[in-house]
């Protein structure tokens, strides 16, 4: 996969999911920004799948 592509996905993922996250505003109001963003690293799905397309980024410019 190339990055272009990875990075296409990477934005539609943002897109449909991040950018109206009710969690994400609610942590946010309530825990501040540190700690919506660390929810969203470490347990929530879409970040899940944010960090694997980051790795694939990171590996392909090992190469």
């Amino acid at each position: 996969m190339n990055r272009k592509k990875i990075y296409e996905e990477v934005e539609e993922v943002i897109v449909s999911y991040c950018q109206d996250c009710f969690l994400q505003k609610q942590f946010r109001k309530d825990k501040g920004r540190s700690y919506a963003h660390q929810f969203c690293i470490s347990q929530c799905t879409v970040g899940e799948k944010l960090r694997e397309l980051g790795n694939k980024l990171v590996d392909d410019s090992q190469v």
